[in-house]
């Protein structure tokens, strides 16, 4: 907490909201469409708060993001018919597994799986833009016990992975909707936002447990990503899995350049 009010003197009040509040509403917008809101929100907090703990940063990001992300899940709900017999199971697998992952970050080191991820990115953006039909129709798979057995699985393996290491994990949740259970783009991030709260929940019960947040900051921040939130559901709506897919593959580009950079050149 000291380093928090530290930079607070340092720094203009109008400045210190201009920075953090726009970051959180341009991250809630972007992640309310195909996820990857972190992209934008966890580099601003870091670059501001140099000298805290990874951990409260990571911790306040997941405090505003839940806000967002709950938003996004809401307004979803009120216009799309969300799969809940895909993503209910999936979020009670991710809670779980979220808080597992969480767990386990503080044992073992996550190096190999920050070097994994851009080519793990790299192989969903080739796959996605190379099929010009992915996710254009809402045509569900499965249904009835493979539906939930499949849910389950996805749910705890990328809910391991939220509470592991994170980045991208809204957008892995809109690929895999769409390639397994043959969402369209616009079905799957509404599902993916019912999961995706389940794992920020989770992770923010481990966060706060061991005392790895800044409240006031987080819900200042919240505030801003309810509105980018609200705005990028609407887009989503409005225009459509076309737009949903240019969007997810303009992110999962930025992903792969992000985490290459951190993989293999900081």
């Amino acid at each position: 907490m000291d380093a928090f009010f530290e930079t607070l003197r340092a720094i203009n009040m109008m400045d210190y909201f201009l920075l953090l509040g726009g970051a959180a509403f341009l991250a809630g917008l972007v992640d309310a469409v195909v996820g990857g809101g972190g992209l934008i929100q966890i580099p601003v907090l870091f670059a501001t708060f140099p000298s805290a703990a990874p951990a409260t940063l990571i911790g306040t990001n997941k405090l505003a993001s839940i806000f967002g992300t709950a938003a996004a899940a809401v307004s979803y709900a009120r216009r799309v018919r969300v799969a809940w017999s895909t993503a209910a199971p999936a979020a009670f697998a991710a809670a779980i597994a979220s808080f597992a992952g969480a767990y386990t970050v503080t044992k073992i080191p996550a190096d190999f799986i920050r070097t994994l991820l851009p080519v793990i990115l790299l192989a969903v953006g080739i796959y996605t833009f190379s099929k010009k039909d992915f996710g254009s129709i809402h045509a569900p798979l499965h249904s009835g016990g493979k539906e939930r057995a499949i849910a389950l699985a996805i749910g705890a393996c990328i809910g391991f992975y939220d509470g592991f290491f994170g980045p991208g994990t809204g957008s892995f949740l809109v690929f895999l909707f769409v390639r397994f259970f043959g969402f369209d783009f616009l079905g799957a991030s509404a599902a993916a936002k019912v999961v995706n709260v389940a794992c920020n929940f989770s992770a923010l019960i481990w966060f706060g447990w061991s005392g790895h947040l800044w409240w006031q900051l987080g819900l200042m921040m919240a505030v801003c990503q309810v509105g980018g939130s609200l705005i990028g559901s609407r887009l989503a709506i409005k225009h459509g899995s076309v737009f949903v897919r240019k969007l997810f593959l303009v992110v999962v580009g930025a992903l792969i350049l992000k985490t290459g950079y951190d993989a293999f050149l900081k």
